[in-house]
């Protein structure tokens, strides 16, 4: 049991001081001062990015980003856009749905809606709701099927000539992203970016979701199309084992917050870790797991610069843009 003294105790809380809050990054440095009480977690966070995202560029540094589709429906999407678009991280785990709401919203527009709507009377009406955005069926599914799986026809093509043993081997998530992103000419698109910077995007349950769908519908017209997701997992440990220093956001938890810590292990653990979320601990979920908990697989090294803050991303990661990406 540790000891403590009075002495181990000497910084104080302050109160903030507005008439010198001139933009973001001032204010979360009042908050690292006054605490009060995630607003401390959050002014640590954003210190543990800038140093880890300043080392981006570095030979052997790897910055892991991580989060849920959810979010991608909403403005939140913005954030990841712009981490990807000024290469702020070099490796991005998600789920199937974000590359469902990019293609989407890069072709039609979500709209806002409310929490409290009657789900019953959208469905009669094809409206689908996610939390408070209102999605029409036009705009997901359908625009999806029209647009993914001619390329997918194009991609098929396309490698059969460039490689005509086995034209799957080693198409994975992130030869697919990229083959994607390289068919989307829009810069508001995270794909688009994460094509042109050659960011791999990892999706581990890749088959969850409406491009799930349309890679299953196109393996029906073409039954030896395969997606050979083991060829993402060789990116990772390639990426795993070289790796000098290690880092991570993540945001959330499940598959992909799973997928960051998992080959991190291999390492060692992450040498900084930083995790947004508003799920509980008690129920034993990961979304809900902290950090430190990490420490006991080995999947975050106990020096570890690491903290995890209670709260809605789309609330948290906005503020942290703020200064971390305008920051020259």
């Amino acid at each position: 049991m540790p000891k403590y003294s009075k002495g181990d105790f000497n910084t104080p809380v302050k109160d903030y001081d507005f008439s010198v809050v001139d933009n973001v990054s001032s204010l979360i440095d009042q908050m690292g001062q006054a605490g009060g009480f995630t607003a401390s977690k959050l002014a640590k966070a954003r210190d543990i990015l800038r140093d880890s995202i300043a080392k981006t560029d570095q030979e052997g540094v790897i910055n892991w980003l991580s989060f849920p589709a959810c979010l991608c429906a909403t403005g939140t999407r913005g954030f990841f856009l712009e981490a990807i678009k000024n290469k702020k991280f070099n490796i991005i785990i998600t789920t199937c749905g974000t590359l469902d709401h990019d293609i989407a919203r890069t072709y039609e527009d979500y709209f806002h809606g409310d929490f409290d709507l009657d789900d019953i009377a959208l469905g009669d009406e094809g409206l689908n709701r996610l939390g408070n955005v209102v999605i029409p069926n036009e705009c997901y599914g359908e625009i999806l099927e029209k647009t993914v799986l001619p390329w997918l026809k194009e991609i098929e093509d396309k490698r059969k000539i460039e490689r005509p043993g086995n034209p799957w081997l080693g198409f994975g998530s992130v030869e697919l992203c990229w083959e994607l992103g390289d068919r989307i000419n829009d810069e508001t698109s995270i794909l688009y970016w994460a094509a042109k910077n050659r960011i791999p995007i990892v999706i581990p349950g890749l088959s969850d979701g409406a491009i799930g769908a349309q890679l299953f519908m196109h393996r029906q017209k073409s039954p030896n199309f395969m997606i050979d997701f083991l060829a993402d997992e060789q990116i990772l440990s390639d990426l795993t084992w070289t790796s000098k220093e290690s880092h991570a956001l993540m945001i959330g938890g499940g598959i992909s917050k799973h997928h960051v810590i998992w080959w991190n292990q291999y390492r060692g653990g992450l040498d900084s870790a930083v995790g947004i979320t508003t799920a509980p601990e008690y129920d034993g979920s990961l979304s809900g797991a902290r950090l430190k908990e990490a420490i006991s697989w080995g999947k975050i090294r106990p020096t570890a610069p690491q903290v995890v803050v209670e709260g809605d991303a789309s609330i948290i990661l906005p503020i942290l843009g703020a200064d971390l990406f305008n920051k020259q």
